[in-house]
């Protein structure tokens, strides 16, 4: 095997330096200037007979050199492949030779003429040629020694195409033999074969099997089985067999292919699967998807053709989900009610105890400004009606008074329009409710409508006709109007009480207290009054000092302080209660408001609260409602039906009004988003981008700069930071303390937004009753003004049996013969119509006006 020979090997070779050897080649006439450039074997002698003339020349001409060296080592490396058989790598060997000529020393043989120089230069010539023989030798050796072991691997590939090919001949006749249970040798082996038995050496045990890394398919082309196997030589003989013989034999004709089996084991179904999903009030497509073991896009796609555009991060409700999962041919079974919350109804259900008579709760309902609140003052005797925002009420008052029929618990309700739902709520939580209606102003709108809160909760009322002392006061014309609404009082043979009062002298007020009390005793009203507390909140506020702050009303057991309840999607420990004068009290019992502090955050009005044993369950319910809440919110906002979306494409572009409100209670909030966005109309859409509780923050400051809105601040105002981003931005900041003025101030903006609208007035008519032809003006109508008045610089029509056939302006208007600006009704003159002449008697002249109109909701 020869190698290849660079110049840095040989001058490692003769032990010369690099750049000697360099130099000699070059005045050899051999121009080299990479030390990595092959020499060849012609080079070699070249240089060699270049040496062998100026050696003798060169050790006349100088002087010997006394360090000169004495020895001569010769140094050889080749490296040869050995092994790499049957799974077995390949090893590398390396033979390193060296030869050492030594120079004898001076005294022993001293070349003294130049002739003996030269027989020791041929000696040393003599011993590289042997040398360069020995090496080709060795090289002769190792290619004798490679021929060899390639024979040998061809011989043992070719044992081993016999032995693979009786092996798959075996695997055949037994596949056909035993169809059915093929899986039982696979299991047994692992790869689905009978175990193959051991290769035999049919020339001798002795040998041993070699394969290299370089053999060649020769000389076994008519070998069936060695051509099969010619491109998997690297595998052992028990791959090939098992790979040759992984697909079993293909049945005969008659015989039945086992189907349901595959080569993992696994059993093919014969039906589609279909599975029972678990879905809840809501759900996302991509949950659904997995759920239902299908791709999101599968789902997606189903929804389409449902007519629901969704994409596989919405959510959708519970009917959609069922709807689809059914149609994808599964079943949609309602999921179980949640864990937290069948605890907290199965602790609730635990609270028993005896009962006991309780405080009737009376709601005070009517129209606006016909003095629920003096009422009630006077039987508190404070002075609540003077300190409300205009004289009416914003929100609920909760109050429990003692009186000398036993005690009372009142609510206030407000009585403007926008308060329905506070009416609404307190009507529900209300055992009695006090219809107060002036007996100088008669039934009005809220007054009905109080009414009917009353009615749809099935509770007694009582009618109190207040201001009595006014001397247009009829109280026969309030009980007749009260007639149209099926409300019929006890002297007309009803079972409607109705009393006559006057808040302001306070007569007639103990008969209110009276018929009441007699209401309650009717009602046999009756609660547990110790054990765990549950109620609803009436009123919630945040107070900048206090935090969230919850007016609340039991309505069963004892509420304490220091108890851990859950509020709707609020929780907390009670830190403490106060009565609705201020005062700390230790507990509250069945029919008492109270104020609650400690809670997580403000809770909705008319949430149900309930008192539990440990923190965990209240956090737990708390989150579930949160989480659900906030599902039904993704679920209003997504999933846009088709029909939906083509309604929008159709319509033309709604100007969008954004506001962001904040409030003192969260009654109030609650009646201002009802009341403004009641103000959308086809043209305007108000939206309520944010709204809360409490003083207007940095946040609702920032919320308003993104979206551009207004912030209405009721009763609250902006702190420093909120009023830097307002004055940082421009913002529309309006305070209000009466809901009217917000309203008012509302429609004042939309009605900026909307801007003016042109409109076109018929200011008059004039009639043609001549044609005059002029050679200056052309045709001019001889007119009488039928209706209006004609100016000379408005926009004129030209009418022919009702029908506009011209639209222009007038060049001249005339009186005789003197030019006017206008000619009124009744009154004849001639008229010039610019650049129209096709003007005929009988046609009629349209004067109109382009006028600005503003436009308001």
């Amino acid at each position: 095997m020869s190698q290849q020979t660079t110049i840095r090997k040989l001058a490692a070779l003769v032990n010369t330096p690099v750049d000697k050897l360099l130099e000699q080649l070059s005045e050899a006439g051999m121009q080299f200037s990479d030390p990595d450039q092959v020499v060849t074997s012609t080079e070699k002698v070249k240089l060699l007979g270049f040496l062998r003339r100026t050696h003798g020349r060169a050790e006349q001409g100088a002087a010997a050199d006394p360090v000169a060296p004495r020895k001569i080592t010769l140094q050889r490396k080749s490296t040869l492949t050995v092994g790499g058989g049957r799974n077995k790598a390949p090893v590398d060997v390396v033979v390193r030779k060296k030869v050492t000529l030594v120079k004898p020393e001076e005294g022993v043989r001293a070349p003294t003429a130049a002739g003996e120089v030269d027989d020791e230069r041929a000696e040393i010539l003599r011993k590289l040629e042997e040398s360069r023989q020995r090496n080709l030798d060795e090289q002769q050796r190792l290619a004798e020694a490679d021929r060899r072991r390639l024979e040998e691997a061809e011989e043992a590939k070719r044992r081993e195409a016999e032995e693979a090919e009786r092996l798959r001949a075996e695997a055949e006749v037994a596949a056909a033999a035993v169809v059915a249970e093929d899986a039982a040798p696979r299991k047994a082996h692992g790869h689905g074969h009978p175990k193959p038995a051991p290769a035999r050496d049919d020339r001798g045990a002795g040998k041993a099997k070699h394969r290299g890394s370089h053999v060649m398919v020769a000389g076994v082309e008519d070998d069936e089985g060695a051509a099969r196997f010619a491109g998997q030589l690297h595998l052992s003989p028990a791959d090939r067999a098992r790979r040759s013989t992984a697909r079993p034999k293909r049945p005969q004709r008659g015989q039945q292919r086992d189907q349901s089996r595959t080569g993992t084991g696994f059993t093919r179904p014969t039906a589609p699967v279909v599975r029972e999903v678990a879905i809840g009030d809501a759900i996302t497509v991509a949950d659904l998807a997995q759920k239902l073991a299908l791709k999101g896009g599968d789902v997606v796609k189903a929804l389409f053709k449902m007519g629901v555009m969704a994409t596989i991060t919405q959510t959708i409700d519970h009917d959609t989900a069922a709807l689809v999962t059914e149609e994808l041919g599964h079943t949609a079974v309602r999921a179980d009610a949640d864990d937290a919350e069948s605890e907290l109804l199965a602790h609730v259900e635990d609270v028993q105890g005896e009962q006991a008579q309780r405080p009737p709760v009376v709601t005070i309902m009517g129209h606006v400004d016909h003095g629920k609140t003096s009422l009630l003052d006077y039987i508190r005797r404070t002075r609540i009606a003077t300190g409300e925002a205009g004289g009416i009420t914003q929100h609920i008052g909760a109050y429990h008074v003692e009186t000398p029929k036993g005690v009372i618990s009142f609510l206030d309700t407000p009585g403007h329009a926008a308060f329905t739902s506070m009416r609404a709520r307190g009507a529900k939580l209300t055992d009695i409710v006090v219809l107060v209606v002036a007996a100088d102003d008669g039934v009005m709108p809220q007054t009905v409508e109080a009414i009917q809160h009353a009615k749809s909760a099935k509770v007694p009322l009582i009618v109190a006709i207040n201001k009595i002392d006014k001397s247009e006061a009829d109280p026969s014309r309030i009980k007749n109007e009260l007639l149209a609404h099926d409300i019929v009082a006890e002297e007309f043979g009803g079972d409607t009480q109705m009393v006559e009062l006057s808040a302001k002298t306070g007569d007639g007020v103990d008969d209110l207290l009276e018929a009441i009390g007699l209401q309650a005793e009717v009602l046999e009203l009756r609660a547990v009054a110790e054990g765990r507390a549950s109620g609803t909140v009436i009123e919630s506020s945040l107070d900048k000092g206090r935090g969230p702050v919850a007016t609340v009303l039991v309505q069963q057991g004892q509420l304490h302080k220091g108890d851990f309840l859950v509020c709707g999607v609020e929780y907390g420990r009670v830190r403490a209660l106060f009565d609705e004068t201020g005062s700390q009290v230790p507990s509250a019992g069945p029919s008492i408001p109270v104020q609650v502090l400690g809670l997580s955050g403000v809770p909705d009005a008319g949430d149900d609260f309930v008192v539990v044993d440990d923190e965990r369950l209240a956090r737990e319910v708390a989150e579930q409602r949160e989480a659900k809440r906030r599902e039904q919110r993704l679920v209003q906002a997504a999933g846009n039906r088709m029909e939906d979306i083509m309604a929008q494409m159709g319509g033309g572009q709604q100007l969008e009004l954004p506001l962001v409100i904040k409030a003192d209670v969260q009654g109030s909030v609650e009646a201002l988003r009802q009341a403004l966005v009641a103000l959308s109309n086809d043209e305007i859409r108000v939206n309520i981008i944010r709204s809360g509780v409490g003083g207007i923050t940095e946040s609702d400051a920032n919320s308003a700069a993104a979206a551009k809105a207004t912030i209405i601040g009721f009763n609250v105002r902006a702190d420093a930071s909120a009023r830097k981003v307002v004055d940082t931005h421009g913002l529309d900041l309006r305070y209000f303390s009466i809901i009217y003025d917000v309203i008012d101030q509302v429609k004042q903006v939309a009605s900026g937004i909307l801007g003016v609208e042109i409109r076109e007035e018929i200011i008059g008519t004039a009639e043609v009753r001549e044609v005059f032809r002029s050679s200056k003006f052309g045709a001019v109508a001889g007119c009488m003004v039928i209706e209006g008045v004609v100016r000379r610089n408005k926009p004129i029509r030209v009418l022919r049996d009702d029908t506009v056939i011209f639209e222009g302006e007038l060049e001249s208007l005339r009186r005789f013969k003197e030019n006017v600006d206008e000619v009124r009704v009744n009154t004849e003159c001639g008229i010039g119509v610019k650049a129209y002449n096709d003007i005929k008697p009988g046609d009629k002249i349209e004067c109109f006006e382009r006028v600005e109109v503003q436009r308001t909701l």
